[in-house]
């Protein structure tokens, strides 16, 4: 069973940083793309970003480039998304994406953490 889990969400006050962890089991992402979507209250999932299973090609969202950095480090199982200048527009719970269709970028059809809240207070 595929599994994801997100960790590092919270309350942050705008202009303040966070980093979401995502561990994934038994290596089963290692050769493929893995990304992060939030969903805010009433709102669709979004794309945050996304990155290559090397690592070495990234996208984000117009709303999160220049702030946020994701990463990822196969040998621990582990990818992250570094936040920072936190916005209040920022709020939403954030998700855990893995796609075993793409090794590049992460598709419309991923396998999903059960998502960590983020709140930012103005």
């Amino acid at each position: 069973q595929v599994q994801l889990v997100e960790s590092g969400g919270g309350l942050v006050q705008a202009g303040g940083s966070l980093r979401l962890s995502c561990a994934y089991f038994d290596g089963v992402f290692d050769s493929y793309a893995m990304g992060w979507f939030r969903q805010a209250p009433g709102k669709q999932r979004d794309l945050v970003a996304s990155i290559s299973w090397d690592g070495d090609y990234t996208i984000y969202s117009d709303s999160v480039k220049g702030r946020f950095t994701i990463s990822r480090d196969n040998a621990k199982y582990m990818m992250y998304l570094q936040m920072n200048s936190l916005k209040p527009e920022d709020t939403a719970v954030y998700y855990c994406a893995g796609d075993l269709q793409s090794g590049v970028a992460v598709g419309a059809r991923p396998h999903w953490g059960q998502g960590t809240p983020v709140t930012v207070s103005s």
